[in-house]
């Protein structure tokens, strides 16, 4: 994947947080802590070399922000805290030689890292999770010693490891600091304290990257925060510094870019969430193909994967995490090797996807939707509040798909059985989509709501259609990610009283994966008339919503003019067992090989699951699972056999305290 961005033509690849010591352990990222990690990082600065672009490492101990559950080591912090979150742990007071120690594992980490190719060495002081920015920070800093108190003091551990790391690398490998300039806010801390270290170390890393600390707001989706939305926050940087400055913002336009630059405020365009959606990002601007730059959505899918702990995924670029895997490349695709010609039925982001990467092969393709305006379910999502960048799913796939002669786009088609047969097409790819139920199964309900019928039920396909409820309202969301919020919102912009309901313990659950969960359910709670968590819907009857405890079963009511149920939805696969009911043989006879289910009209799920299911046909020609794995998978080195070191391992020089 980062060879892959090196190829792009990005300038320079980081990894991300790299921890530096088992005492600091984030699950499931990299890890230099010791010489036995170096070949696997050596492999992927190759890589990005191959392709003559800088190789970076983000050099991270985690402090009180994890619970080192896999090494079952005490997490350390400056001062005696709980560490983050709900795991049951907590990090001690580091006393002078934690302090020397953690400074040598940094050291010994840089030289690691120079072992291992990198060209930037940095020292990651951001989101309020590492050492450095516990030790700056007068939330978690509580010492009375010559590193608490003063601003100097709680700068003084972040000065040491960058002047280490600079001793310990020379003129080998530029060393850098990132660093969130709105960290030491709040909770005791000074506005200004973030513009105070950079005044007080300006001159002392070789670069410096600097960022909101909250990572829900540094990697604030596109529903909250505009591109460039850290603009406001980054700008004095550079003012207070001669060294070179990089920052972030979801950058997906080159003129956005070009005003950073221009405007004083950045010297480097640094790009996460966009080099994910386009790892040729650069590449396309150097060469004039503004056109075909595949922009970041911001939803946020991507840092999902990260926070689930599982590889990673994009709505935009079904190839992200499977070019080792798969061996699949974002911008070259094996060339057709069949005759087959293709009908796809259904135009949202599973049949343009299907239909234009199979163009991209070369296969002669047919692309018909029954509405007039391509796009599917993303033509109505896009129209939600706060998702209108989602339209360019649609809109990236349409561009290229009218630059392929081979491909005719058919909107207006309500396709049909017979029709079908008569296309003269041996592959069918059936991507009709979704509805949302009405009846209110879903994850909580696997039976039907009593008595919903007695009042008026609408779904979010109503709501989207423009076909809205008056009064209160009772929204039972059952689906968790953003559909029943925005449902919400747009309820609310209509005038009606909304009653929020979901049996999970917060709004919109799975938007925590996404980082704006608790973005999610402020808004939520600030629009809606009430919000009632842990809570079912059991039953209507006119005028009232009937409720219930999803731990105790105590029943309360709502009032209720509407029901709006965000639940599940069933496949719209009617043509699919049409097809299956004339018979293999009715098929055959007009020279049609296989028919195929792709995105919502397989399985519903949410955009990004949609745009792989029709890629993934596009390369195979087929939905179906194999006997076989169908990827690469890591496997774990055997290590039973290698002799464990040896026990007491001194905790520094001349100490006599364990």
């Amino acid at each position: 994947m980062r060879g892959m961005k090196a190829e792009g033509g990005w300038g320079v690849i980081s990894t991300e947080q790299c921890d530096v010591h088992y005492s600091g352990n984030h699950q499931r990222e990299l890890r230099l802590w010791d010489e036995k990690d170096i070949p696997y990082l050596a492999r992927a600065t190759g890589l990005i070399h191959d392709h003559e672009a800088l190789a970076a490492v983000e050099l991270v101990h985690n402090g009180s922000h994890v619970g080192n559950l896999e090494s079952r080591a005490i997490p350390i912090a400056p001062s005696l805290r709980p560490t983050r979150g709900v795991f049951p742990a907590t990090a001690r007071a580091m006393d002078k030689n934690d302090i020397r120690a953690a400074r040598r594992w940094y050291r010994t980490a840089a030289i690691n890292a120079q072992r291992a190719g990198f060209d930037i060495i940095y020292v990651y002081a951001g989101h309020d999770m590492t050492l450095p920015i516990n030790f700056l920070s007068r939330r978690h800093n509580h010492r009375t010693d010559e590193y608490g108190g003063s601003l100097e003091n709680r700068a003084r551990f972040l000065r040491e490891l960058v002047e280490d790391a600079k001793e310990a690398v020379g003129d080998t490998c530029a060393v850098a600091i990132r660093f969130g300039v709105d960290g030491l806010t709040g909770a005791g801390g000074d506005e200004d304290e973030g513009r105070d270290v950079i005044e007080m170390l300006a001159e002392l890393p070789d670069l410096w990257d600097v960022n909101l600390s909250n990572f829900d707001y540094d990697g604030s989706t596109s529903r909250f925060s505009d591109e460039g939305y850290q603009e406001q926050y980054i700008k004095f940087v550079k003012s207070v510094t001669s060294k070179p400055v990089v920052g972030v913002g979801r950058f997906t336009s080159p003129d956005t870019m070009v005003s950073m630059i221009k405007g004083g405020t950045l010297d480097l365009i640094g790009a996460a969430r966009p080099s994910i959606a386009d790892p040729f990002l650069p590449r396309k601007i150097e060469e004039g193909r503004f056109d075909d730059i595949r922009e970041c959505i911001g939803c946020n899918i991507c840092v999902a994967g990260d926070r689930a702990g599982v590889p990673m995924r994009c709505t935009q670029n079904p190839t992200m995490g499977e070019e080792w895997r798969r061996g699949w490349h974002p911008e070259r695709i094996a060339p057709k090797d069949t005759d087959d010609t293709v009908l796809v039925i259904g135009a949202g982001p599973a049949g343009l996807e299907a239909a234009r990467a199979l163009g991209q092969r070369g296969y002669s393709v047919m692309l018909a939707d029954r509405s007039r305006e391509l796009g599917g379910r993303v033509n109505r999502e896009c129209r939600l509040p706060g998702l209108g960048t989602w339209a360019r799913v649609r809109d990236w796939r349409l561009t290229q798909l009218r630059k392929m002669p081979g491909v005719q786009l058919l909107p207006d088609n309500d396709i049909t059985g017979e029709m079908v047969l008569e296309a003269e097409s041996s592959l069918i790819a059936i991507a009709t989509g979704a509805t949302w139920r009405a009846d209110g199964v879903g994850r909580y309900h696997s039976d039907p709501i009593t008595g919903l019928g007695q009042i008026p039920v609408f779904t979010p396909d109503d709501i989207m259609d423009s076909r809205l409820p008056t009064g209160r309202v009772v929204l039972f969301d059952d689906d968790h990610y953003y559909m029943g919020g925005v449902i919400a919102e747009r309820l609310v912009e209509h005038g009606c009283e909304v009653t929020f309901v979901t049996p999970e313990s917060t709004v919109s659950a799975y938007t925590q994966f996404t980082a704006e969960q608790k973005r999610v359910q402020r808004r939520v709670m600030e629009m809606c008339a009430d919000v009632r968590t842990a809570t079912a819907l059991r039953r209507t009857e006119p005028g009232t919503a009937h409720l219930s405890c999803v731990y105790t079963g105590r029943e309360t009511t709502a009032p209720a003019d509407a029901i709006v149920v965000v639940t599940g939805s069933t496949p719209r696969d009617e043509l699919y067992t049409d097809l299956q009911d004339r018979g293999e043989s009715a098929l055959t006879a007009v020279g049609i090989r296989r028919v195929v289910r792709l995105g919502d009209c397989l399985a519903p799920g949410i955009i990004a699951a949609a745009v792989y299911s029709g890629h993934l046909f596009a390369r195979t020609l087929n939905t179906a699972l194999t006997d076989r794995t169908p990827f690469r998978r890591e496997n774990v080195e055997l290590g039973w056999d290698q002799p464990l070191p040896a026990t007491g391992d001194s905790p520094g020089p001349g100490s006599v305290f364990g």
